[in-house]
């Protein structure tokens, strides 16, 4: 039952719901690929006992690795190790891997006054070193429902599968730029790759007087294009 309830409250926690940090983290540390990286986790105050770590990946619950000198939660690899000391807790990464890339929040019991569990504020970690991988574009015209329901149209433009998370999206309409009613989204990390969405709003009068409409995304220095025609949809 103890235990349930607390995974409770870390999954609250992993999840933001609990948000005031009682232990000091780094917000972020970097490493390279194949190298070992040790996270550390302070008590700002209290009298917090037994340290423990958990990890979270966007769009993923968060994931118990360990607590204590020596509980290590299900699955976890002999690469990763944790060790207390008297004010700080330690997690060690060795033979850093790819999949390892995300936050890594500590957390503490404080046995004393009324029991509870207190947690730092995550420290995101960036594996460096990782092969860059091109995005894979497609671009989409405006929906027919969209265009018989309102005088808008949005094309919409998906790039997935790349690495690393950066990249800047331009629109043309017939070969000029367009920067008005561009939005572009933050990539977002699944399985180790990015993907991210942009859309281009335009009077469904403007749509209907191109004849084509062009997304193109630049990613580490290279740029693929590609192009939505109004006559392939009609």
């Amino acid at each position: 039952m103890a235990w349930t309830l607390f995974f409770l409250v870390l999954l609250s926690y992993c999840l933001g719901v609990i948000s005031q940090p009682a232990l000091t983290q780094l917000g972020s540390q970097s490493v390279s690929l194949g190298q070992t990286v040790t996270l550390s986790c302070s008590k700002n105050k209290g009298s917090w006992q037994t340290f423990g770590w958990c990890q979270q990946k966007p769009g993923q619950p968060p994931r118990f690795l360990w607590y204590g000198p020596s509980t290590r939660g299900d699955g976890v690899p002999d690469r990763f190790t944790a060790s207390p000391s008297e004010d700080t807790g330690y997690l060690t990464i060795s033979n850093v891997q790819a999949e390892d890339e995300a936050v890594y929040h500590c957390f503490a019991w404080e046995g004393t006054g009324t029991p509870k569990y207190v947690f730092g504020g995550g420290t995101q970690l960036n594996v460096l070193g990782q092969p860059t991988v091109p995005p894979t574009v497609n671009v989409f015209p405006p929906s027919p429902e969209e265009l018989k329901s309102s005088d808008k149209a949005t094309a919409v433009c998906l790039m997935d599968g790349f690495y690393p998370g950066v990249v800047q999206v331009t629109w043309q309409a017939d070969g000029t730029p367009i920067s008005s009613g561009v939005e572009t989204t933050t990539p977002t990390k699944l399985n180790d790759k990015y993907a991210a969405s942009s859309y281009l709003s335009m009077k469904k009068s403007d749509w209907e007087s191109y004849e084509a409409v062009t997304c193109k995304v630049t990613h580490e220095g290279k740029t693929v294009e590609k192009v939505v025609r109004r006559s392939d949809c009609a």
